[in-house]
């Protein structure tokens, strides 16, 4: 392979390489593995980099363990205004529904948030409720639920639009540029780390915008970020066209190959964990959710943003959320006609075998996240459906088989944001966290080479950023990874667990040299 600049000039034999450049430098890999930068197809960058930051609650089996992590974060930064917290399971909490008190035994007096790890609602005490004003006379948001008592009191358990709607425009206030700043830097160096030279974020708004492009002026981004709008339900179709129409304006912009906006984001419903994914059928316990927007809402807004030439991504867990989503882009279609689209679902975990066909023959991208199919933290998820459709959750051979694209993600910070666990999940539906877990439906499994394929080249098509991102070919930027194991060689995917990223070249530079200190460079 060839590079010039910020581009690979050629890839193919040797000879060719050294009449084409026989001044070039060399870089002998001895045999190791190059593989396109990854792309993440779904995450939360600046979040990521906040959790970094934040108290783990990643695997944690109890809400005493929860307590004594958070308590041992407290102790160690008692100058902490409050303490934030990410990542808790629903199964880790008795009857999957937290409440102040659990919190306020750990850290009684500050304000301390636990965003669950599906990143849809947030547990937070006693502090933090009076912070934010909360009160029995507090109305929940359109889509969203401030959970309460039978006295009427708050209990500390907030989900969907009443989290994003209330909470995190709270937190966000109280976040300086410096510390956004800071998140920035956390997780380009995380990503460096790991091989991520591009990441698709899934909710862009005002804030992280400025704060993605200071850091773009002053260069110091180290993976493209392609991002999508985050378009809420008012209520009001004017407001909701308009949140699209700012989206267009955005796009057209473009300001630098490392940050631009391509579409836009909606969530549809919200997780089976937490029982607010819109099924066709009832959960376990005979309840059911209500999508956050109706085909009725959605229809015209996402027919707005593909008239514009955006692309739309949407949220959607449960199976009649899928359907919600593929009628807004068949009205889409009828609407506005023949042209380009690069429309996509996010997740796709509970699916109807018909529904794929129909979403292949639109062209919509199913994009999904091989590490929530992890079988350690699975149980809630199966126990919440409790029959067979547990057999059929996450089925990502059903949509490459239809013909639809396959894109994968990690919803960092929901799960973690580096691509190896979540390619040795794909290539074997069992657990990265947890070596004596049981496959979870290891039909579902797919071939390694082709996982890295969904990770790479068909993350990037869904962006619309193939000519310029996700393979190793002539005149594309020369973003790659070296890998310290050949793992597509190897006798078994379980290497991928062990195995190091030695080198993470973005734009022709080399950001990351694992061999070495890290070289601390700039690709602009």
């Amino acid at each position: 392979m060839l590079v010039q600049r910020e581009r690979i000039l050629y890839v193919g034999d040797a000879d060719t390489a050294q009449r084409l450049r026989p001044d070039a430098e060399r870089i002998d890999l001895e045999g190791r593995l190059v593989v396109p930068g990854f792309v993440d197809g779904h995450a939360h960058v600046l979040g990521t980099g906040e959790a970094l930051g934040q108290v783990s609650l990643w695997g944690a089996k109890s809400v005493e363990e929860i307590q004594q992590r958070i308590t041992a974060w407290d102790t160690e930064r008692p100058a902490a205004a409050r303490v934030l917290a990410t990542g808790w399971l629903h199964g880790a909490i008795p009857g999957g529904v937290p409440d102040a008190g659990m919190l306020d035994a750990a850290v009684p007096g500050k304000p301390v948030y636990a965003f669950a790890y599906d990143f849809h609602s947030v547990w937070v005490n006693t502090a933090a409720l009076a912070e934010l004003g909360i009160t029995a006379d507090t109305q929940n948001p359109l889509g969203g639920t401030i959970k309460r008592n039978a006295a009427g009191h708050a209990t500390g358990y907030i989900d969907e639009n009443a989290f994003y709607d209330i909470v995190l425009p709270f937190l966000d206030s109280q976040v300086s540029e410096n510390e956004h700043g800071a998140s920035i830097a956390a997780v380009q160096r995380a990503y460096r780390e790991t091989g991520v030279t591009t990441a698709c974020d899934m909710g862009f708004n005002e804030t992280d915008l400025e704060s993605f492009k200071r850091a773009d002026k002053d260069g110091s981004l180290t993976s493209r970020l392609i991002a999508y709008w985050r378009v809420n339900n008012t209520g009001s179709a004017e407001d909701n066209i308009a949140q699209v129409q700012r989206a267009a304006e955005l796009a057209a912009e473009h300001p630098s190959p490392f940050l631009r906006v391509v579409g836009i984001k909606v969530i549809i419903d919200g997780t089976i964990d937490g029982c607010t994914a819109t099924l066709g059928s009832p959960y376990a316990d005979g309840s059911n959710a209500a999508p956050i927007w109706s085909l009725e809402e959605l229809a015209p807004v996402v027919a707005a943003a593909d008239a514009a030439g955006l692309k739309v991504a949407m949220h959607a867990i449960g199976d009649e959320s899928v359907r919600i989503a593929i009628g807004a882009v068949e009205h889409a279609v009828a609407q506005n006609g023949p042209r380009e689209r690069r429309h996509r679902i996010e997740h796709l975990e509970l699916v109807d075998r018909a529904d794929v066909d129909r979403l292949a023959s639109l062209g919509i991208t199913a994009s999904m996240r091989p590490v929530h199919a992890d079988p350690a933290i699975s149980a809630n998820w199966r126990a919440k459906l409790d029959d067979d459709r547990v057999e059929r959750g996450f089925p990502w051979p059903w949509m490459t088989d239809a013909g639809a694209r396959l894109a994968f993600g990690t919803d960092s910070p929901t799960s973690p944001h580096a691509p190896l666990p979540n390619m040795y999940v794909a290539a074997t539906r069992a657990s990265a966290l947890d070596p004596t877990a049981a496959a979870n439906v290891p039909d579902f499994a797919l071939p390694l080479a082709n996982a890295v394929e969904h990770a790479t080249r068909d993350s990037a098509w869904t962006c619309g950023a193939e000519h310029e991102i996700g393979r190793l070919a002539a005149g594309l930027y020369a973003d790659f990874v070296v890998l310290d194991t050949d793992v597509l060689a190897a006798a078994s995917p379980t290497a991928l667990l062990g195995t190091e990223v030695l080198r993470t070249v973005v734009g022709g530079r080399t950001v990351y040299d694992g061999q070495h200190a890290e070289r601390e460079t700039s690709p602009h």
